[in-house]
């Protein structure tokens, strides 16, 4: 199964992307600031860093810096609000995928999808 570490500040948004990416069989560990996911990336392994690149104490740009560093082989997605930090993080984790709020969370799990089962997104349409 493909876990995924969610690191989202705002409380119902950190619900509703952890139900829903729950319900597609995906693996989601959850938290609400970037140095709350610090310890789960130096002790456990993950496919993906869902971060927000907004968060107060570790924004999600260092928190994917930080991963890159101990956990090189997972993932990196940006979701954010803001688009003055889209340029920021696209320049800071040039691999990272960046998802844009607002944004269904049907395209979410498409999005996520599309890292991990490439050749299955025909499938769904």
């Amino acid at each position: 199964m493909i876990r995924i570490l969610l690191a989202e500040d705002e409380q119902a948004m950190r619900e509703h992307l952890t139900r829903a990416l729950t319900k597609s069989n995906y693996e989601v560990v959850a938290v609400d600031r970037g140095t709350a996911a610090l310890p789960y990336l130096e002790s456990e392994k993950f496919d993906l860093l869902l971060t927000d690149i907004v968060m107060p104490e570790m924004d999600g740009i260092e928190l994917a810096q930080h991963c890159a560093k101990v956990s090189p082989d997972t993932q990196v997605m940006f979701i954010t609000g803001f688009s003055g930090v889209t340029l920021r993080a696209g320049e800071s984790v040039p691999k990272a995928k960046i998802l844009s709020k607002p944004f269904h969370l049907k395209d979410l799990v498409l999005e996520v999808q599309r890292l991990f089962e490439p050749d299955s997104i025909g499938e769904l349409n």
